[in-house]
């Protein structure tokens, strides 16, 4: 009765050391896959940062609404636009009342707001050089009382951009070690716990390969079923995101997913593999009276 309790009581130690250690590696699999996706994304997510920084072109009171359509169409066909948008004296008291929370019309008696167009650029040419130059020929307009867009945003995201990538790139590789070492440390404590096990097996005369290969596959499994979890778990983040940032379309190119899920998957089977190979040796070369230590 005894030796049974205790074979249920191994076989549940087992089983908690198995799904600990594909835990363990499926969340810092989904960690690195997430990083990677960053690292390679970082120029469309500042293409989409740099292209949501409008322009605001302030318009005349006095000229036509036909002039107004006139001229964003003329805005429209250069090459360096990526949409506009009227935006009435109306629409512009709308928005407003919505940010402060409050019918400022009804407190002042008028609507000071402008008439004005939105335009949003590509992101080729949100710079300070070509900014400078689109803006000069914003002025060229007559019908055009003033260009307003926030010049210190946008020099502080030219200059930042690269920053940011290097920092990411960084950290990426900071908790790829870190990652290495933890996974390293949770499969040494899995065979830690079957130590008497593999001296068992030497004492009756199995020989090291014998011994190692069941260890091996089971790590190897262990990394297979991590890289699975993993790349669901990024799937889902993925599909968040599209939804938060549907401009993005990171769902839109699901051979570079595929690509990604299989690299993690590879570095989950490689890292469970290798660990789980020198832990084993590590027993196999210790004698009895050390595995008390």
């Amino acid at each position: 009765m005894s030796y049974a309790r205790e074979d249920k009581q191994s076989k549940r130690k087992l089983q908690t050391s198995i799904v600990t250690t594909v835990i363990s590696t499926s969340l810092v699999l989904w960690l690195l896959g997430t990083l990677g996706f960053l690292m390679i994304n970082a120029h469309q997510v500042a293409n989409y940062v740099k292209e949501n920084i409008g322009f605001s072109v302030i318009i005349h009171d006095n000229v036509p609404e036909a002039d107004v359509f006139k001229l964003q169409k003329i805005f429209d066909a250069q090459p360096y636009t990526k949409s506009t948008r009227i935006v009435t004296k109306e629409a512009a008291a709308q928005e407003l009342k919505e940010e402060l929370g409050e019918d400022f019309i009804e407190f002042l008696g008028f609507n000071p707001l402008p008439l004005s167009i939105e335009i949003k650029l590509h992101s080729d040419y949100v710079n300070s050089d070509s900014i400078f130059w689109i803006e000069r020929s914003f002025k060229r307009h007559p019908e055009i009382k003033e260009v307003w867009y926030q010049k210190n945003l946008i020099h502080y995201i030219n200059e930042n951009i690269r920053r940011i990538s290097l920092v990411i790139l960084g950290f990426a590789l900071l908790l790829l070690i870190i990652s290495v070492v933890l996974l390293n440390n949770t499969i040494r404590l899995a065979v830690y716990s079957k130590r008497f096990i593999i001296n068992t097996m030497k004492l009756v005369g199995a020989t090291n390969a014998f011994i190692r290969i069941p260890f091996v596959r089971s790590g190897a499994w262990q990394g297979l079923a991590s890289g699975f979890v993993a790349s669901a778990l990024l799937y889902f983040s993925l599909y968040i995101l599209n939804n938060e940032l549907p401009e993005l379309k990171v769902l839109d190119n699901m051979p570079f997913y595929i690509l990604l899920s299989t690299a993690i998957t590879i570095v989950g089977i490689a890292i469970t593999t290798i660990s789980t190979f020198f832990s084993v040796n590590k027993y196999l070369n210790m004698k009895t009276n050390q595995l008390y230590l």
